[in-house]
């Protein structure tokens, strides 16, 4: 099963829109779109996951990855966006969502990123 990746880059963040399963197939895939974004220097992330049905342990370590990645020296993060209730079942049986700002849809946590005086 193959996964699809889309990023939009704005101002203050980049998006990274994922349909399919995050498994130990796709997570490497998964990890190299991230990784091209903060190789790029941007470090503020939001990854919507409402196409996204199934998270893996390997899909894990990718999620816990890139948001060492972004909060290294404190340059950004990543928020979650549009978590489907299994993934967040998965995420809060890791003991992961305490790591994570999670948003109910993309806006918000977009405008997250947004400076207040903008």
């Amino acid at each position: 099963m193959a996964i699809d990746i889309n990023t939009v880059q704005s101002e203050y963040c980049d998006v990274v829109s994922i349909t399919g399963r995050i498994d130990s197939y796709t997570a490497p895939t998964f990890s190299e779109s991230l990784k091209a974004i903060t190789d790029a220097g941007r470090y503020n992330i939001v990854l919507d996951l409402v196409n996204v049905n199934y998270v893996s342990s390997a899909g894990l370590r990718v999620l816990i990855d890139i948001q060492k990645a972004c909060r290294y020296q404190k340059r950004g993060e990543t928020c979650l966006a549009n978590v489907p209730q299994r993934v967040f079942d998965t995420l809060e049986l890791a003991g992961f969502t305490p790591l994570f700002k999670i948003f109910d849809d993309v806006n918000t946590a977009v405008q997250h990123f947004i400076p207040k005086e903008a």
